[in-house]
C-alpha cells in the first residue's frame, strides 16, 4: 500500500527538502510505526534542493489484521478475510497510518517554519492502487471541487482475456494548497472512495470527520455522500456530522461577512431595545413565572442566555448544550469558566449534544429553552427533535421561540430572504400554532402562544413564543 507526495523548490518557495519540516519527518532518516495489522514507513525516494518526494509505505499482514479483529469475515469465499486486496490497495488502513505519521502536519502546525505551514504550495500526490467504488468519475467529483487537477486512470485487468477495467484507479493529484489541507483531503476521501472501513464505526468517527473536514467539507457539493460513506452508511451518524459541519461553518463566519440584520434586530439610536435582548428578557420572565430552577438552554451557542441565568440566583442549575464544539469553546471563554469559583462552576454544565437525539444527561431538569433553534433544523428532522425533547427528556416545561415570517415584510432589507443564512424555514403564526398543537397533543403537554417584541396590527410580533407545560406537572 503506497502513497507519494512531491513538491519542488519553485513550488515550495524554498529548498524542496523543507518538505521534511512540514511533515515533521527528516528526509535523511526513514521512520516507521506499528499500526493495526502491519507497519507503516515514511521514506524519501528523492530529496534534493530542487525536488523532494515523501512516500508512505504500509505493509499489511492479513493474518495479523484478522487476529486483531479487524479483518472482514465475508469477502465472497471462505478465505476471504485472509486473501484480499488489503495489503495492496489504499483504504482506511492507509488513512489511519496517514493520521498517525503526519498528525502534527494535519493540524497545520510547524514550529520550525510556521510561515511555510500557512502558505499554499505546489503538490503532486500519487496513489497507484486506490479502490474506487464509483469509478474514476467519482474521484474527480470528490477531489475536483477542492482545487485538485485529477488524473484517475482505471487499472486494467487482463485485456488479453477481454476483461474490463478493475475497480481500482491509479490516482494522480496536482494542486496548490496548504499541506495540512491536502493531508486532510486524503485522510477523509481515501476510505470514502473505497467505501469500506476495516474497523467499527461509532459516534467518535463523527468527531474525526468534522475535525478533518473543517474548512472544506461543509461547502463540498458531495458532502452528504462523503459523510454517509465515511460513516459506513449509518444515517444517524451522517446526519449528526452534517449538522455539526453546518453549525461549525456558521460559527466560523466573520460577522462582517453576514448580511445586515433587520433594523428591529439591532435597535437604533432612539433607545429601541434590540429584539434579541427582548427575546432573552421574555424567556427569563417566563422561566421565573413557572418557577423553573434547573434549566437547559438547548442550542446555547456562545452562552449569552446561559450567562444571564448564572447571574440570577433563582437558577440553581444551568445546562448549556450545542452541537457545535466551537460554539461551546466560545461559550466557555465568554463565561470565564476557568476563573469561576467552585460554587459557581457547580451550577453550570456545558456539553456537546444535538437537539435531534436522545441525551440521558438532560433528564430530571425543570425546563428547557430552545431560543431561535428550531428554524435551524431541517423540517424532516423536526419529529426527531420532538421525540428527544418532549418524549425522552420530558422536561416539566419547554420554552420555544422562532421568527414570525409574516413580520418579515417590515424588514425591507430582507427582500424575500430569511432573517439568517442558516435558517431552513421561517413559519407564519398559523404554521407555528399548528406545529405546537401537534407536539403538545402527541407528548402530553399544554401549550400557550405569546408574542415577543412590538406587535403590528396586521402581521403580529417579530418573534413568536410557545410555552409548553407538561400536563402531569401542571396538575
Amino acid at each position: 500500500m503506497f502513497l507519494s507526495l512531491t513538491t519542488t523548490s519553485s513550488g515550495l518557495g524554498a529548498p524542496a527538502t523543507d518538505l521534511g519540516f512540514l511533515l515533521h519527518k527528516n528526509p535523511g532518516r526513514p521512520q516507521s510505526i506499528t499500526v493495526a495489522g502491519g507497519t507503516a514507513y515514511v521514506l524519501y525516494p528523492e530529496a534534493t534542493d530542487e525536488r523532494c518526494t515523501a512516500a508512505l509505505l504500509l505493509e499489511v499482514d492479513p493474518i495479523a489484521l484478522v487476529r486483531a479483529g479487524r479483518g472482514k469475515a465475508t469477502e465472497g469465499f471462505t478465505l476471504g478475510q485472509y486473501v484480499n486486496d488489503r495489503p495492496y490497495a489504499a483504504s482506511s488502513l492507509l488513512a489511519v497510518a496517514l493520521g498517525k505519521l503526519f498528525r502534527t502536519a494535519m493540524t497545520g502546525r510547524c514550529d520550525a517554519r510556521p510561515e511555510l505551514a500557512a502558505r499554499s504550495i505546489d503538490l503532486e500526490i500519487r496513489v497507484p492502487a486506490l479502490p474506487c467504488r464509483g469509478g474514476a468519475a467519482l474521484a474527480e467529483a470528490y477531489f475536483g471541487p477542492l482545487g485538485w487537477q485529477v488524473d484517475a486512470r482505471p487499472v486494467p485487468l487482463d485485456p488479453a482475456l477481454g476483461w474490463d477495467d478493475s475497480r481500482y484507479v491509479d490516482l494522480r493529484l496536482t494542486g496548490t494548497m496548504r499541506l495540512a489541507d491536502a493531508l486532510n483531503h486524503l485522510y477523509v476521501l481515501l476510505p470514502v472512495l473505497d467505501d469500506a472501513k476495516h474497523y467499527w464505526v461509532g459516534s467518535d468517527e463523527v468527531d474525526k470527520l468534522v475535525r478533518a473536514g473543517a474548512g472544506w467539507l461543509a461547502d463540498h457539493p458531495e458532502k452528504a455522500q462523503i459523510s454517509r460513506r465515511y460513516l459506513a452508511h449509518q444515517g444517524r451518524l451522517a446526519t449528526a456530522a452534517l449538522d455539526q459541519l453546518a453549525l461549525d461553518r456558521l460559527a466560523s463566519v466573520d460577522e462582517a461577512e453576514l448580511p445586515d440584520e433587520p433594523e428591529a434586530e439591532v435597535g437604533d439610536d432612539d433607545g429601541v431595545v434590540p429584539l434579541a435582548t427582548q427575546r432573552r428578557t421574555t424567556v427569563l420572565e417566563v422561566l421565573h413565572e413557572i418557577g423553573a430552577r434547573r434549566v437547559a438552554d438547548l442550542g446555547c451557542g456562545e452562552g449569552v442566555l446561559v450567562g444571564l441565568m448564572l447571574a440570577d440566583p433563582a437558577f440553581v442549575q444551568v445546562v448549556g448544550t450545542d452541537v457545535s464544539a466551537r460554539s461551546l469553546t466560545r461559550a466557555e471563554r465568554r463565561l470565564h469558566v476557568a476563573e469561576m469559583s467552585d460554587r459557581q462552576r457547580e451550577r453550570l454544565r456545558l456539553f456537546q449534544s444535538s437537539v435531534t437525539y436522545t441525551d440521558d444527561r438532560l433528564a430530571g431538569l425543570d425546563a428547557a429553552v430552545l431560543m431561535e433553534v428550531i428554524e435551524h433544523v431541517d423540517p424532516p428532522r423536526l419529529p426527531a427533535l420532538a421525540r428527544a425533547v418532549f418524549g425522552a427528556a420530558r422536561f416539566g416545561a419547554v420554552v420555544v421561540t422562532t421568527p414570525n415570517s409574516e413580520y418579515n415584510v417590515r424588514y425591507p432589507a430582507l427582500g424575500n430572504g430569511f432573517r439568517h443564512p442558516d435558517h431552513r424555514f421561517e413559519w407564519t403564526r398559523a404554521e407555528f400554532a399548528a406545529w405546537t398543537s401537534e407536539v403538545a397533543a402527541g407528548y402530553g403537554y399544554d401549550v400557550e402562544l405569546r408574542p415577543v417584541g412590538p406587535i403590528d396590527a396586521e402581521v403580529g410580533s417579530p418573534t413568536q413564543l410557545a410555552l409548553f407545560t407538561r400536563r402531569e406537572v401542571a396538575a
